[in-house]
């Protein structure tokens, strides 16, 4: 495939604890996106060796990138993804952090302890939705809370489904693995299936429960947005979630290099 005729293009690094994800936009729109695993020894040269057939393969070029921008809750990553951004545009990738000026007030008591995926999250869901909830199923189950004036008011940090599951198959030796999805009924008939339901209807009810919570202790009204790996599994039983946004990260890093850009 050849290199497609390019607008400015904008390569975007969302770096998890489990995993990384990439997201091209050219001419502000998402043409583009992939996931790699997370792992915080990686170098400069590895992180080019990954990337460069996944970009090709969309029929872009590394050497067509214009900017960078990177969100990360892993610092050992930060270092070997600035040094590429480096060689591949002369320049440091712009980096999100809690010093950064968002539009957010944070209410945050120790605002240099909040991930920046969470400031991402919730900077993009207030300039799109208002006031609203962001449930961000990665790693960890994480509930960010911002009103209607853009003031960041806290959220709350869960397990997430996959560290859930581990736990219960490490510490119970008779437990089996199984996969996360949608039991057919609440009330397992086997081992199986009572693990099922008590991962996904038990993590419904944390949801809609804990959203309902924050919502009444809150005083708002707000949407609540759903974004993550499992967000449209969840969502197909909560009654509190309204909006599912899987690309929720990638696209608040945009929306915040656009701001960046348009201060300078």
């Amino acid at each position: 495939m050849s290199d497609k005729p390019l607008g400015p293009l904008l390569l975007v690094v969302d770096v998890g604890n489990t995993n990384t994800t990439f997201g091209l936009f050219e001419d502000d729109l998402l043409v583009a996106n992939f996931r790699v695993e997370t792992r915080r020894n990686r170098t400069a040269d590895e992180f080019y060796a990954l990337m460069e057939p996944l970009i090709r393969r969309c029929g872009y070029s590394m050497s067509g990138l214009s900017d960078v921008i990177i969100s990360s809750v892993v610092p050992r990553a930060v270092y070997p993804l600035s040094r590429m951004t480096r060689m591949l545009i002369g320049r440091d990738p712009v980096q999100v952090d809690h010093r950064m000026d968002l539009g957010l007030t944070l209410r945050y008591l120790r605002p240099e302890e909040m991930g920046a995926d969470r400031l991402v999250n919730a900077a993009y869901a207030w300039r799109k939705w208002g006031a609203a909830v962001v449930v961000d199923f990665g790693t960890a189950t994480t509930f960010d809370v911002v009103s209607d004036k853009g003031e960041y008011l806290g959220g709350v940090i869960t397990p997430g489904i996959t560290i859930s599951m581990d736990a219960l198959f490490d510490y119970a030796s008779r437990l089996p693995t199984v996969e996360v999805s949608r039991p057919r009924h609440s009330i397992g008939r086997t081992t199986e299936e009572a693990m099922q339901s008590g991962v996904y209807f038990g993590y419904v009810a944390m949801v809609d429960g804990l959203a309902r919570r924050i919502l009444d202790e809150a005083g708002v009204e707000a949407s609540v947005v759903a974004t993550g790996g499992l967000a449209r599994l969840i969502a197909k039983d909560s009654k509190m979630i309204t909006v599912v946004e899987p690309n929720l990260a990638l696209e608040g890093l945009a929306m915040i290099y656009q701001l960046v850009r348009d201060r300078a």
